[in-house]
């Protein structure tokens, strides 16, 4: 297959979430039920530790391992580190800062988004050990391409091909004591949303947009992007928009879990700061989780 069909929407692939430290991420995202997979190195100076989910997506919290190495690649052009070091820069070292697209064929769409006219740079192609949890690893090669709006700094997007995978098996990573089983959607704010509605839709190869009171929605693959205004943030979540200023800022994530009353338990047993919004468990951000998390209690085992 060469490319995407036309107006096929993309899937999800992951979230990155910038943390000071892997270790924070770690010991806050396990007291919330997760497994947390092994620190891995990237090649340019990041390093992360997955939490993985049974539907294929997964979380990336992202630290920084080398921050000459980071800095060096980041002036040499590469857009992941040099948006990671820009959104660190105005932010601090906790947040929401990207979405990766799963694709078949990063080429083809790093030359639609130069067409489109939101490509936010060169393509980056690279490799990594992964391991297995039972030891097993092998050599894994990534490619990315980047797109990105300028009235929106601190948020990007990139489609992620794995050229090659090694045959490993991260099934037991999956298994959360949470329940926890997959992501159902992202939650954006923008004091008027459908500014972005053109990129979104280049993005999310979808031209269907919805529309209602407090902004739009776009269907991804296997989730949904909802982009709201700060009244419709509150509204929905009871959340306050990260930041008073303009732009796409990537706030939230809604889990999928079958037995939603398993992560209420364990955020009311380890008093993590949580409330009960609407139909929404919400899960405040915190150092090591810079999304807050909302789980759908009425449980529709999605």
């Amino acid at each position: 297959m060469t490319g995407i069909s036309p107006y096929t929407p993309r899937a999800l692939d992951h979230c990155v979430l910038p943390v000071a430290e892997l270790s924070i991420a770690r010991a806050r995202l396990e007291a919330l039920g997760f497994i947390v997979a092994g620190d891995a190195r990237h090649p340019f100076g990041t390093e992360n530790a997955c939490v993985f989910f049974a539907d294929g997506t997964y979380l990336e919290p992202l630290a920084v391992d080398q921050r000459e190495t980071c800095e060096r690649t980041a002036q040499r052009g590469n857009v992941f580190t040099g948006r990671d070091q820009a959104y660190r820069f105005r932010n601090g070292d906790t947040g929401f800062s990207a979405i990766a697209l799963a694709t078949d064929d990063a080429d083809a769409d790093h030359k639609r988004f130069r067409q489109d006219g939101i490509s936010a740079g060169r393509k980056l192609l690279f490799g990594r050990t992964m391991t297995d949890p039972e030891g097993r690893s092998g050599r894994a090669t990534f490619k990315n391409a980047f797109a990105a709006d300028l009235r929106s700094p601190d948020s990007f997007f990139f489609c992620c091909q794995r050229v090659a995978m090694p045959d490993i098996d991260r099934s037991a990573l999956t298994r959360h004591d949470n329940g926890v089983t997959g992501i159902a959607g992202i939650v954006a704010s923008e004091a008027n949303p459908t500014d972005f509605q053109y990129l979104l839709q280049d993005v999310f190869n979808n031209r269907e947009t919805g529309a209602h009171s407090f902004g739009i929605d776009i269907a991804m693959a296997n989730a949904v992007f909802d982009a709201m205004t700060p009244e419709g943030l509150r509204v929905h979540f009871g959340v306050e928009r990260a930041v008073p200023t303009r732009g796409l800022r990537l706030e939230g994530i809604v889990l999928k879990t079958a037995d939603p009353a398993r992560m209420e338990k364990i955020v009311t047993d380890n008093g993590i700061g949580a409330q009960r919004h609407s139909h929404y468990l919400v899960i405040d951000r915190a150092p090591g989780q810079g999304a807050f998390l909302a789980i759908d209690m009425r449980g529709d085992g999605k």
